[in-house]
């Protein structure tokens, strides 16, 4: 079966999607609700999502261009369709590194604005020259101005590790911003996107009119593709897919599912796959990691290494109170609410008593792309494509050859200087967990039973890998070794049926890797 629709794999451009028939999952319902019962508003949604093709809707709505919407929802809701000043900022474009580069952005765009609108101000500062030429549209049009900005944050995400550069960053937007706050009533509507809301000592702290629309249950499906939405508009694809990889309709449905479903964005919200990583797949009818392709974050698995952040618990232990998860603040060393907002962590389950969020990956394509930038930020330098590659190991343990695995770890572990005062086992036992996920085994660490925690279980095919780890010392393989036998740790997994392989496993302080093992 050839694919016949048009796929907007990267279209921005509402008009443009709908002039060339690209497929389109319709979103205007929301777009009706917004414009008419409320103002100003602002959303986070992870990159990839769909944030400017949304902007790009309510800019065609706004220019009243009704043909562009007939066959949907807002065709039946909207009697009016009146044309409105709209000014579009996109601050996704060009490279912003520093107040000057800010300056120069910010130039360009009321250098636009004013060309079609006049100039009546004197001098360069952007905030003074956005409000002119606000109040110069509202007075040329008779109507109020609608002011769409997409990806806002951008600049503050890109120097993120210049905290110098980020503070002037800051308080250009903030004064520039700022003006939406006095102009208003020059102002018909207001939308910001962007994936963090830097808030209190930030922009958000003058704009604190801005409905945060974010976590809102009305509007967790705003952007990604709903289950619903994935069933009812992509029908044709995934037969297309079921037909390109042998699966049955079942299976290509579980298999996505598996791999981009799981974003939440309420505490009530109906599944959310990843758009882009969606489309990518039809397209290509085949399953890959695609949203990991268009770039991570660097300075967010940076973060985790240096806080000594807890790696299992990203699993589904992440506990976050309600009014910190949508907060950031640039003094706060905590990287949970950046996690969640840039769509690495998703809401798992929420706590009416405490008013608390429990978060977790979302996806089995997160947590591969995931932990794969983590194993290059603990393990720098390492070939994970090649001799240390996660195949070589499974087959290891699959074969039953355990030395031939510790080896393989211990040569994984050799050379990298890492400081062992401060991380001790933990270091150790996070990297270990690492690279078993990236294996895609199952595994747990420290896993707890009634007499204690063991440090990890491994579980392949035909058995069960009991594993204890000590930090130096002349017997510490023994020692490990003694105390998953005097606690019955394999106890909990005799009904498996699996053979249960216990190894007592020294890390060596001296030669900052795994020392001696000794198998049980």
């Amino acid at each position: 079966m050839n694919q016949q629709r048009k796929l907007p794999i990267g279209i921005q451009s509402f008009e443009d999607l709908r002039v060339n028939n690209y497929l389109y999952v319709d979103k205007t319902s929301y777009v009706y609700r917004l414009a008419n019962y409320g103002k100003p508003y602002f959303l986070g949604r992870p990159r990839r999502f769909g944030k400017s093709l949304f902007l790009s809707t309510l800019k065609a709505y706004f220019f009243g261009k009704k043909e562009l919407f007939e066959g949907l929802a807002i065709a039946e809701q909207e009697k009016d369709w009146l044309e409105y000043p709209v000014f579009h900022l996109d601050m996704n474009v060009g490279i912003i590194t520093d107040g000057v580069s800010l300056y120069q952005r910010l130039g360009v765009i009321l250098t636009d604005l004013e060309n079609q609108w006049g100039r009546t101000v004197d001098g360069n500062d952007p905030a003074t020259r956005f409000e002119a030429v606000i109040k110069q549209a509202c007075k040329q049009t008779g109507r109020r101005v609608v002011v769409l900005v997409d990806e806002y944050d951008k600049p503050l995400l890109a120097t993120m590790n210049d905290l110098d550069a980020n503070d002037a960053i800051r308080d250009v937007l903030k004064a520039f911003y700022g003006v939406l706050k006095s102009a208003d009533e020059y102002l018909r509507f207001i939308f910001f996107t962007g994936v963090t809301k830097f808030s209190k000592v930030s922009i958000f702290s003058d704009l604190n009119q801005l409905d945060d629309i974010s976590m809102d249950k009305r509007y967790g499906g705003i952007c990604g593709i709903s289950e619903s939405e994935l069933l009812r508009d992509f029908w044709p694809e995934l037969q297309a897919l079921s037909e390109e990889t042998g699966k049955t309709g079942e299976d290509v449905f579980a298999e996505m599912k598996k791999r981009y479903d799981g974003y939440h964005f309420a505490k009530e919200s109906e599944d959310i796959y990843n758009p882009f990583s969606v489309l990518k797949t039809f397209s290509r009818l085949d399953f890959g990691n695609y949203w990991f392709e268009t770039g991570t974050p660097t300075f967010l698995v940076k973060m985790l290494k240096a806080v000594n952040f807890d790696i299992p618990k990203l699993e589904n232990d992440v506990r976050i109170p309600a009014q910190s998860i949508m907060d950031y603040r640039t003094d706060n060393s905590d990287p949970v609410p950046v996690l969640y907002q840039s769509g690495y962590l998703t809401v798992k389950d929420y706590d009416n008593l405490l008013d608390e969020y429990t978060l977790g990956l979302p996806n089995e394509e997160v947590r591969y792309g995931f932990f794969r930038e983590l194993l290059m930020v603990y393990m720098p330098g390492k070939n994970i494509n090649g001799e240390f590659s996660s195949g070589q190991f499974i087959r290891d343990l699959w074969a039953n050859n355990v030395d031939d695995f510790m080896t393989r770890l211990k040569a994984f572990f050799a050379d990298i200087p890492y400081d062992l005062n401060n991380r001790k086992e933990k270091h150790y036992q996070t990297v270990f967990y690492i690279l078993f996920k990236l294996m895609g085994q199952y595994i747990r660490v420290e896993y707890r039973t009634a007499v204690g925690r063991i440090d990890a279980v491994v579980s392949t095919g035909d058995a069960v890998y009991v594993f204890g780890f000590k930090l130096s010392g002349k017997v510490a393989a023994e020692d490990a070794l003694k105390q998953i036998d005097e606690k019955d740790y394999p106890i909990p997994f005799t009904a498996s049926g699996k053979r249960i392989v216990k190894i007592g496993v020294e890390f060596d302080a001296d030669v900052r890797g795994v020392g001696r093992w000794i198998v049980g």
